[in-house]
């Protein structure tokens, strides 16, 4: 059911008090999404479930930012991460992403689980650019994978230049987990 969406210039919001939660199975497709999900990202419960999470993935997204996240959860670990989403009719919203595995009983991962919530606008301003050169970076190369694998090592790069991790790097750009309208 996954069909071509056009992205629009179109902004959506939500309130600062609102939680976007959804729930995937290990390959990540969606296995519960909330009401604040589903009225955002304008799909119906019935569109989303057992679909990649990647349909509400938005072009403007470096597909490297991807790689770290499921590096990151496949490998045991939560994230934070930004990230612009593409709702089902055109218009994009960003969220401050947290994304942890799930486990059961024995410590294996049997999924993951993503809260998102508004993000501070001082933190877009300054995610922004970064997304743009790292997109530009991915898109200098024909090959997809050799693009996302460049863009992931600019991403390492910037990372080591300011001494930060990702974690640390996506919290000083002021996610400190208070939204402000």
């Amino acid at each position: 059911m996954i069909r071509k969406v056009e992205p629009t210039q179109e902004e959506r919001r939500f309130l600062d008090d609102e939680i976007i939660v959804s729930k995937t199975d290990c390959k990540g497709r969606i296995a519960y999404a909330n009401d604040v999900f589903l009225r955002v990202s304008k799909y119906r419960e019935d569109d989303l479930l057992g679909q990649p999470h990647s349909i509400i993935r938005h072009p403007d997204m470096p597909r490297c930012v991807f790689k770290l996240l499921w590096d990151s959860i496949q490998d045991g670990r939560e994230i934070f991460a930004y990230v612009k989403n593409l709702a089902s009719d055109g218009a994009f919203y960003w969220v401050f992403a947290h994304v942890t595995p799930s486990f059961n009983n024995q410590n294996e991962i049997v999924g993951y689980h993503s809260n998102r919530r508004l993000p501070l606008p001082v933190a877009i301003e300054r995610i922004e650019p970064v997304y743009r050169a790292l997109l530009e970076r991915e898109a200098s190369f024909a090959n997809a994978k050799e693009g996302m694998a460049a863009g992931f090592d600019l991403m390492q790069s910037m990372l080591r230049e300011q001494e930060q991790s990702y974690g640390e790097f996506v919290f000083s750009l002021g996610a400190e987990g208070e939204a402000t309208t």
